[in-house]
């Protein structure tokens, strides 16, 4: 479900236009992330690390409103719910574009992943099913790479408002779990301070 929103009567209104004419719309932040007691808690409740940070993203993705917003055809709208499309390596080493819907429940979540990341490992080629809703979050790991920044290929004549978010290597010191998480959002959309009460919500999310 999602509600069209009036931009005319949106305080936002003048960024959203500003923005939105931009060749490039996006920009991106990385940060590094305690993961020390999510990475306990995953393997306490049985959960690959992938797929439970994957859950935090989207609780926190969906607990923060301008994270819910996409433009379509030119117009506002808020979804009431975000899934994922996250990248899904097979045997070799080629990927696959999934959909994972969200569910606040992570064992029913879980469940969902792993159906999917099935079914990718089981196709070829990026694009194995349609994608008929913008409600997503464009997610990706890159667990080989301690990275400090990160980019993206992008098509700029495809309208794109879908944020980004990436995860790289899992690194230890001091018996101190961390990860770089990098997230690309549109400037119509969001701003730096969304951004950082989506940060806020995903580190309480990974340290309940």
């Amino acid at each position: 479900m999602k509600r069209k929103i009036d931009i005319s009567t949106w305080n936002r209104a003048s960024h959203f236009e500003f923005f939105s004419q931009m060749e490039e719309p996006f920009y991106g932040v990385t940060v590094s992330v305690d993961v020390t007691k999510a990475y306990e808690n995953a393997k306490k409740l049985g959960i690959s690390f992938f797929v439970y940070y994957l859950h935090k993203t989207l609780v926190a993705v969906n607990a923060i409103e301008n994270f819910r917003y996409r433009i379509i055809d030119g117009e506002l709208w808020e979804y009431d719910k975000i899934d994922a499309s996250s990248t899904v390596m097979r045997e070799d080493k080629t990927f696959g574009f999934s959909l994972i819907e969200y569910d606040s429940d992570i064992q029913k979540f879980n469940q969902t992943a792993q159906l999917e990341i099935q079914r990718i490992q089981q196709t070829t080629g990026l694009f194995t099913r349609e994608f008929p809703e913008t409600n997503l979050i464009h997610f990706s790991a890159v667990p080989w790479i301690n990275f400090t920044s990160l980019s993206h290929a992008r098509g700029f004549s495809y309208p794109d408002s879908c944020p980004k978010i990436s995860f790289g290597k899992l690194t230890e010191s001091n018996e101190k779990k961390t990860m770089p998480m990098s997230i690309h959002v549109h400037h119509g959309l969001i701003d730096g301070y969304h951004v950082g009460l989506f940060i806020d919500e995903f580190e309480k999310q990974m340290n309940l």
